[in-house]
């Protein structure tokens, strides 16, 4: 399983925007945007020349790490977008959305989408009570996300659950029975990630 294994924090510092990657340090004093709020590196804090391509780089980095892909992975979530009828950035957040490591964090069954990725791979979780391990696994309406009976990691999911305050809207969560479900595709309103999709596709397009 290829994944990002470079420093979390560097990463929400490089696009000045928390991301979340570490949970539930994110939301305390130790979180590194609120220590140095700057890029990290020797030149951090040295002026940038701002260039709409790079503006677009940063959207797309941006959401990359929001989400946890490589660049490959994102490349070819964005080509299967473009395929798809409808506006391409708002296909693009939707594919993101629905992935299932995703829906388990959106959930509340883990602290970060790392976390959740790390149990989806395990097999700790269920679709339609199938043991799927496959972080990208698209869900779709009408889909029941599980955890696995007898599951090693209830414990650690139920602790997950402590800290989640709201679920979006377009999924359905029982934190009790440890199950959730999804209620539709989700809108562009709907989701809250950070980031501007037209400059991602504007970025792919040349």
């Amino acid at each position: 399983m290829a994944r990002d294994i470079g420093a979390k924090c560097r990463q929400c510092r490089r696009e000045g925007i928390k991301l979340f990657l570490k949970g539930e340090r994110c939301l305390t004093e130790k979180c590194a945007i609120e220590r140095r709020s700057y890029p990290p590196g020797e030149h951090g804090r040295g002026r940038i020349k701002q260039s709409e391509y790079l503006l677009q780089l940063r959207e797309k980095q941006k959401a990359r790490r929001y989400y946890g892909l490589l660049e490959k992975q994102f490349r070819n979530t964005y080509q299967k977008a473009s395929r798809r009828t409808g506006p391409t950035g708002e296909n693009l957040l939707r594919m993101l959305e629905t992935r299932l490591d995703n829906v388990v964090y959106r959930l509340g069954f883990a602290g970060s989408r790392a976390q959740a990725r790390q149990l989806v791979r395990h097999g700790h979780f269920l679709v339609n009570g199938r043991r799927v391990n496959i972080p990208s696994f698209g869900v779709r309406p009408d889909d029941v996300i599980s955890l696995k009976s007898g599951s090693p990691a209830e414990t650690i999911v139920r602790d997950a659950t402590d800290l989640t305050a709201v679920v979006t809207p377009w999924l359905q969560a029982d934190h009790d029975g440890l199950t959730g479900k999804v209620l539709k595709w989700p809108e562009r309103a709907e989701i809250d990630t950070p980031v501007q999709e037209s400059l991602i596709v504007e970025l792919y397009s040349k």
